[in-house]
Parts: C-alpha cells; structure tokens; sequence
C-alpha cells in the first residue's frame, strides 16, 4: 500500500486474460487463462503497468492463441501492444534514499525500452513512433501537448495520440487507469 499526502493506494491486483485461438481442426479454443500482475517500476512510485498482448509484427490467422515474443514496452514499425496503465496522483513522492542508477536499471529490466523515450531535461515528456488508442477506464487525467495545450480527459473519455510529443499529469486524488492500444508505424523526416 502506498500512502501520498495522507491518502492511501492499493497496489492494483492481477487483472485475468483470456486468449482465444485455433486448434489444429480450425474449432476455435480457449488458448489461455490467465492473470497479467502489474508492472512496478522504482522510478514511478505510484504507477502500475500491466502488459497484455503484442507483437513485434503483424500475425496472421489461423492463429493457436500462443504468446507472441516481443523486447520492448514500445512497439516497432508494424508491432502492436495492449496495455493498461495506472497513473498515480500528481505529489505522489518519490522513494526516500533511492539510488538513481539501480533504479533506472530496474525500471530499465521491467519496462524495456520505456525510459528510452523519455526527455531526461523534461521529465515524463516522451513522444513515440505510435498511434495510441486510448480510453480512461477511470479516474481522471491531464495529457500536456508540447504548444501548451493541456486537455483534461476522465473517465470514458477517448483519445488518439498520433505520434505527438507529450507528457501526463494527474490532478485527481485517486489514481487514473488508460486502457491503450500503441501501434508501431514509421516516422518520416
């Protein structure tokens, strides 16, 4: 349990996944059932990542239902990822005594490719190779464009984030989850 401001935060649970796929007679099966644990990272105190599907290319059908393998929490030209993301509160404190490096090797080894986007002179401004389909499952947010433009997004609100240059805030007391669907396209120029 994390405790901001004298407000208390569960960590969130396991979230259960169901693939579906084909089995060698084409009859459509249950592939999986599963439990997807969030993601903690030491450098987001407060944040939860659950990483549910994706793939570094395009499959093709029929399909088993099989994991795909894939590195990186980004995917590439092609790839595509779902995932949920818990924002925490924005003063949700940093650990006490946290030595930089580990932490950023740690967060490094559970989120691959995650702080590589990541302005180090501006941080959580990130901008990606990705159209990002997004729904705020609850809570509310702030997405802050790099013009100035700040948009508050809560619950069932939608966006599509098309490559843009941004970074999230959130000014709510409770955590704000994103549903998301990243697509790897090319970036020109």
């Amino acid at each position: 349990m994390t405790t901001s401001n004298n407000r208390e935060f569960s960590t969130p649970r396991a979230i259960r996944r169901v693939v579906t796929g084909q089995d060698e007679s084409g009859k459509s099966v249950i592939a999986s059932d599963t439990q997807v644990a969030p993601i903690i990272a030491p450098l987001l105190p407060g944040a939860a990542f659950f990483d549910f599907w994706g793939a570094d290319v395009m499959p093709s059908l029929p399909d088993a239902g099989a994991e795909p393998s894939y590195r990186t929490w980004f995917p590439p030209d092609g790839g595509f990822r779902f995932e949920l993301i818990t924002l925490p509160p924005d003063g949700t404190p940093q650990p006490i005594a946290m030595d930089q490096a580990q932490a950023l090797a740690e967060t490094d080894k559970v989120l691959p490719g995650l702080m590589g986007v990541m302005d180090p002179k501006h941080p959580g401004w990130h901008s990606t190779d990705t159209i990002d389909l997004l729904y705020v499952a609850s809570g509310e947010c702030i997405l802050k464009l790099d013009s100035g433009e700040r948009v508050p997004l809560k619950a069932g609100d939608t966006l599509i984030q098309n490559g843009s240059r941004h970074a999230w805030g959130n000014p709510g007391s409770v955590p704000c989850a994103l549903l998301i669907v990243s697509i790897g396209v090319p970036r020109k120029g």
